[in-house]
């Protein structure tokens, strides 16, 4: 995760309790109102059958990069409900940019849209829309 860029705190200790999305090699750029990006590079062990990533792990990269952007704003917010479209592929050694992007929140729900693309050259990979539900009012701050 870089510096240079804001992390909320509770997007951050949210990630850091993470195990599943760091365990993959992704990493939070940034985190704040709304918004967050993270990345993560395509192993062997993330290629299906057919010599391309398997969309379970680009799924989770979008999936992580909402979650993060969801829960930026402090209550502790989860996934209502997800879908994602696969646009190219993606390959052993692509890195893969996740971006979210929030569009309404409204009383306890939000929907989000996610980008991720691929690294060296722009490309689009999938668009993940994703809808969150806010639990009880609870609140997750940082250290």
């Amino acid at each position: 995760m870089s510096t240079a860029e804001p992390v909320a705190d509770a997007a951050k200790t949210m990630f850091d309790e993470d195990t599943a999305s760091r365990e993959l090699g992704i990493e939070l750029h940034a985190a704040a109102d709304g918004r967050a990006t993270a990345w993560m590079t395509i192993t062997r062990s993330m290629v299906n059958g057919h010599g391309i990533a398997h969309g379970g792990y680009v799924f989770l990269l979008a999936d992580t990069a909402f979650a993060c952007a969801c829960n930026s704003h402090g209550p502790v917010t989860v996934a209502a409900g997800a879908e994602i479209d696969f646009i190219a592929p993606a390959h052993e050694g692509d890195r893969l940019h996740a971006e979210a992007t929030e569009r309404t929140r409204y009383g306890r729900s939000g929907i989000y849209d996610i980008t991720v693309r691929r690294e060296h050259d722009a490309a689009v990979i999938a668009e993940f829309r994703g809808r969150s539900r806010t639990i009880d009012g609870r609140t997750r701050t940082g250290a």
